[in-house]
């Protein structure tokens, strides 16, 4: 659980960029000093990590290079195997039928493989949703998804819908796998009257971004006092953290637009103690570089994946406080198993040694504690539903961890 300073070593050995990405690199670089010398030379983290990951055709999700899967920067869950969709899906038909039907809507949809996995396996269980909808604001990845849906399930992509605004008075499911922890973060130093908020400014000298504090301001100091009365500890002057106030914003929209229905999110993150943990003392910040994790975001500007923990205690209020209810909260390994693993790979012909022993090594992948399956956690929202329509999800029988948010 400790999360050490940036080490030298570790960022010394990250592959070098070919020409094309360096060069891509340094027009995001370009781009973000711009932005610094109209802001007086410094700009908060958020601001930049908004820019490295989202500048209109530079950003790492707006530029069109590969992030996904052996040839990108990291692998997901879907990625990794068919076997998360599918399980995913047994809990979408669960809460469809409890709606009584309805729409299915992802954000952040990636390469489209949740998408393509997840109608399959409702297609299959005679449970496919009206239309399925997609919100993506790449669009490079639009156009992935489109063609890789197309090419999967094209008897199913006159039911897929690509939005450029969202729906209003939505009955159905909204899923998102990995979207929170990618939306840009602040960033604050405990300090031992205060905080301080961490900025980035050019270093002429070194030539390049670097860490820059300034005091926190009222309003911000406030609302870490709230927070962090929260705790059961006060972290030592030093302490580093984040606060992503766009995943509180993203949760209290979707309470907007979600008439009747349901949410599954997935992301890696934790409640609120074990997210402010004394040895968590360097905070969440991590990046991802060609298969490589490492803690400096300030550099590979534009070409590499910078995210942070989802404080999940965080989100389910602001979910209950838009009127949504909490439906359960617990590890990707548990929610899966809840939701069928075992019965889904019982399908496989034992048999076929070489399918099925690829099939449980996917399934050691999303669920070891090692590999994906303590590090993420699913969180489950409703609105609209009584509890006799959906007394609990599947996801959630075999353990809820919601008592710990």
């Amino acid at each position: 659980m400790n999360h050490k300073p940036p080490d030298q070593d570790a960022v010394d050995v990250l592959p070098e960029p070919d020409a094309d990405s360096a060069a891509h690199s340094a027009l995001v670089q370009q781009a973000i000093r711009k932005e610094l010398v109209e802001a007086g030379g410094w700009i908060p983290f958020s601001a930049f990590m908004e820019l490295a990951m989202y500048a209109p055709g530079l950003g790492y999700y707006t530029a069109g290079r590969r992030k996904f899967g052996q040839q990108g920067d990291f692998v997901t869950a879907p990625e990794t195997s068919a076997l998360f969709g599918q399980c995913l899906a047994q809990q979408c038909v669960e809460l469809l039928q409890a709606i009584g039907g309805g729409d299915l809507l992802e954000f952040g949809a990636g390469s489209g493989v949740m998408a393509v996995d997840v109608l399959t396996e409702l297609q299959l269980q005679q449970c496919l949703p009206d239309h399925y909808y997609i919100v993506e604001l790449s669009a490079d990845l639009r156009e992935r998804q489109r063609e890789r849906l197309a090419r999967d399930l094209p008897e199913l992509i006159n039911r897929v819908h690509w939005l450029d605004i969202l729906p209003g008075g939505f009955e159905g499911v909204v899923l998102a796998n990995e979207l929170l922890d990618a939306m840009p973060v602040e960033r604050y130093r405990v300090l031992e009257q205060g905080y301080a908020i961490q900025g980035v400014v050019w270093d002429e000298e070194g030539a390049a971004f670097a860490w820059q504090e300034r005091p926190a301001s009222a309003e911000q100091t406030e609302l870490l006092d709230q927070l962090l009365a929260k705790l059961d500890h006060r972290p030592e002057p030093g302490y580093l953290l984040e606060y992503n106030e766009r995943a509180v914003a993203w949760v209290r929209q979707l309470a907007e637009l979600l008439q009747r229905g349901a949410a599954v999110l997935i992301d890696y993150g934790a409640s609120r103690d074990e997210f402010y943990h004394p040895q968590r003392d360097q905070g969440t910040l991590s990046c991802h570089y060609r298969h490589r994790m490492h803690d400096d975001p300030l550099i590979l500007t534009g070409i590499q994946d910078i995210t942070a923990y989802v404080e999940f205690s965080a989100v389910a209020e602001a979910a209950h406080d838009a009127g949504m209810t909490v439906a359960g909260y617990n590890t990707q390994a548990h929610f899966l198993i809840g939701c069928g693993l075992d019965e889904i790979i019982a399908r496989c012909d034992p048999s076929d040694t070489v399918a099925f022993l690829a099939l449980t090594q996917q399934a050691k992948t999303l669920t070891l504690p090692g590999e994906m399956g303590e590090r993420f956690r699913v969180l489950g929202l409703s609105k609209g539903l009584t509890t006799g329509e959906l007394a609990d999800w599947r996801g959630f029988r075999t353990q809820d961890l919601g008592n710990r948010l």
